[in-house]
Formats: C-alpha cells, sequence, structure tokens
C-alpha cells in the first residue's frame, strides 16, 4: 500500500510503532502538538525550519524534569516565537 492510499489512522499506528521502536510509551507523544508546531513554524519562518524544530523540541523536552509540562510549555513558546520571527526584519 503506497503512503498516498494509506488510512487516516496510519499516523497513529505509525507513532505507535516509532514509540515501540524508541522504547517510548506511545501515549507519551504528543502527535498534535508537534503537527500544530511544525504547522506554524513552516509557515511563520521556513518548512525545513518544522522537523528541525521538532526536533529541538524533543530533545527539550527529554532534559526537562517534568516532560508533559515542559511539551505544552516549549512548544507555545516556539510557536510563538515562530509568529514574531522575522517581523522586525521585513
Amino acid at each position: 500500500m503506497s503512503a498516498k492510499h494509506l488510512p487516516p489512522s496510519a499516523l497513529d499506528d505509525w507513532v505507535r510503532a516509532a514509540s515501540a521502536e524508541l522504547g517510548l510509551e506511545p501515549d507519551t507523544a504528543s502527535t498534535a502538538t508537534v503537527l500544530n508546531l511544525a504547522r506554524d513554524v513552516a509557515h511563520g519562518v521556513l518548512r525545513p525550519a518544522a522537523p528541525v524544530s521538532a526536533y529541538l523540541l524533543g530533545l527539550a523536552v527529554g532534559r526537562a524534569e517534568d516532560p508533559e509540562r515542559a511539551l505544552t510549555e516549549y512548544s507555545q513558546r516556539l510557536t510563538a516565537l515562530a509568529a514574531r520571527y522575522g517581523v522586525d526584519e521585513r
């Protein structure tokens, strides 16, 4: 089955498989938060900045004392940064 013909549940299936491969609990991955951040960065900054930002978010969250809280806080901070990024230069 090609990626163009995958059912909507394919993303959830992938997150579960990738989480298992990395030794993570599937419910620790907040797909919506990461996708929203990627969208905001791609539109507000630059498309290639989206996956890099998601990676940086993951690094920061992984190092946080309270990862669940950090995910929300850090993604909000990066989204706000993307919204104002380059505004002064325009």
